[in-house]
């Protein structure tokens, strides 16, 4: 499958992509995925509260950059974790003193992506807890939900940092994700608090 179509299918065609047999995507494209969702639904909410918040359009271009970086980090990471299997199949071809160096270096690459998905996952958990204490009052609930969804999202990525980074205990990623689903899961909090209050 080529990473590059992934904007151009419809939502069964995704779904099915996801569910089928082939390599990509997987895991962390999924993840990058739910995160422009959720991106979406801040967009959106923002939007419908253009009348009683003037910060309003500033949320929304917010928004639709994450939006639209998500969406990136789904193909990005559709086409570092298939060069990572790429790598570690063929591991047999690369000469035995450069074997471990080669699997470690696969899989520190592999980390980076996953990293910024989780990155990007927290910026949308923040801005919808934003959207959910100073936007209009009705839409609460959808800023709450895209919050949990990315709060989610960066903790399945942040998962993908630790599993890919696993021979490599010093790398400072690994930490780095845990903050930043830390982050997303404590902003979801405050948008959930905030639409069950209003």
């Amino acid at each position: 499958m080529d990473p590059s179509r992934l904007p151009e299918l419809s939502c069964r065609e995704l779904l099915d992509l996801v569910a089928s047999e082939e390599r990509v995507p997987a895991g962390g494209s999924g993840a990058a995925l739910v995160v422009a969702i959720a991106a979406g639904l801040v967009a959106k909410a923002a939007r419908l509260s253009r009348s009683e918040w003037l910060e309003a359009g500033g949320a929304v271009a917010q928004a639709d950059t994450l939006r639209a970086r998500a969406l990136s980090l789904a193909q990005s990471d559709a086409v570092a974790y298939e060069d990572a299997l790429a790598t570690l199949e063929g591991i047999d071809k690369v000469e035995p003193a450069r074997r471990d160096a080669a699997i470690q270096d696969a899989l520190s690459r592999s980390a980076e992506i996953p990293l910024l998905i989780s990155q990007t996952a927290c910026d949308v958990s923040l801005l919808a807890a934003d959207v959910a204490e100073a936007g209009n009052p009705e839409l609460g609930a959808d800023a709450a939900v895209a919050a949990l969804l990315a709060g989610a999202a960066a903790r399945a990525a942040g998962h993908l940092v630790e599993v890919n980074l696993a021979t490599v205990p010093e790398d400072e990623r690994a930490a780095r994700g845990e903050v930043f689903a830390s982050k997303a899961a404590t902003a979801a909090r405050r948008a959930v608090s905030t639409a069950t209050s209003s």
